[in-house]
């Protein structure tokens, strides 16, 4: 078995297998990141991936469009950081109480859509799902052409939204905004930054990531809908959020630790290793509880205002 790992053929398709799981959680993790820059915990991220996972699987099951698919499960993710923004943001509740009723929630009206429109079929409805595409040129270069240019089309967004997100944070004035009302929100409005505004913005456009990462799972990862299809992905971003500090490149770097443990043991699983299978789809989760140890292990990087409501009468109070 140690002679087939150690081949060109394993370690290609482990590297591109690697590059393509990770897309779901780097979407996740970039929207999460946003969200809490800004001063926001949103514990609602598994379930809003979840609604977009079965929103993206009917909107395509029903109109034959995957990118019909992408756009509702968008939508769906907008909508529901709305609605994690009038909990958290305008009524002041526990962000951490909000949060989880939105996945609790997520959880049964998922299943209760499902059933609505497909019924319960002994054999699950399935779909065309996404197909790679492979960069001309660039794809036939020995080993990286095959990792990083013959993928899904959703595969290199997501590594835009990584570059796009990390030059927002640092190098534009309303990175600068979002920023310092994560930090202080007291200080932010002082200087006129609406930060109840921004922190709405932030949640809604992190609504939509998330909403991008579930409906990966079901339009390109899977053809098909499953209710733990998501699988604790939601709860792994939030890990990688704090792993890599809060930042867009760390962040990523925790997303693609995981991709590749996940794609080892599916590998493995594949070979026939004697191992039970349930040791195997433990390893990526158990390393992810490791690397939020290691990331909690210093405050470094979280924003100060971070799980603080913020309200203008108490300024300066």
């Amino acid at each position: 078995m140690l002679e087939e790992i150690f081949t060109i053929t394993f370690m290609t398709g482990l590297f591109s297998a690697t590059i393509r799981l990770a897309a779901p959680i780097i979407f996740a993790t970039m929207g999460e990141i946003l969200v809490e820059r800004s001063g926001v915990l949103n514990l609602g991220i598994e379930g809003i991936m979840l609604m977009g996972a079965v929103t993206g699987f009917l909107t395509t099951l029903q109109t034959g469009s995957l990118w019909a698919g992408m756009l509702a499960a968008s939508i769906i993710g907008l909508v529901f950081g709305l609605f994690m923004a009038f909990l958290a943001v305008y009524l002041g509740l526990s962000q951490h109480v909000a949060g989880l009723g939105i996945t609790l929630l997520s959880s049964g009206l998922a299943m209760y859509v499902y059933r609505l429109v497909v019924g319960a079929p002994t054999v699950p409805p399935i779909i065309t799902p996404f197909t790679k595409i492979a960069i001309l040129g660039l794809s036939q270069i020995p080993l990286l052409g095959e990792v990083f240019f013959n993928q899904y089309a959703l595969v290199y967004i997501s590594w835009a939204v990584v570059l796009l997100m990390w030059v927002f944070l640092y190098k534009t004035k309303w990175g600068l905004a979002v920023r310092t009302v994560g930090e202080n929100p007291f200080a932010a409005d002082t200087v006129g930054i609406n930060v109840n505004l921004t922190r709405t913005i932030c949640l809604a456009v992190g609504g939509v990531l998330m909403g991008v990462g579930g409906a990966f799972l079901t339009l390109a990862h899977n053809n098909m809908f499953l209710i733990d299809i998501v699988g604790g992905r939601g709860w792994v971003a939030i890990a990688m959020v704090i792993f890599g500090r809060w930042d867009p490149v760390g962040g990523t770097l925790g997303a693609l630790m995981f991709g590749f443990l996940d794609a080892f043991q599916l590998r493995m699983q594949g070979m026939g290793a004697d191992i039970p299978f349930h040791l195997f789809l433990m390893i990526p989760y158990l390393a992810t509880v490791i690397a939020l140890v290691i990331g909690s292990s210093s405050k470094a990087g979280a924003p100060a205002g971070l799980l603080k409501p913020y309200r203008r009468e108490e300024k300066g109070g």
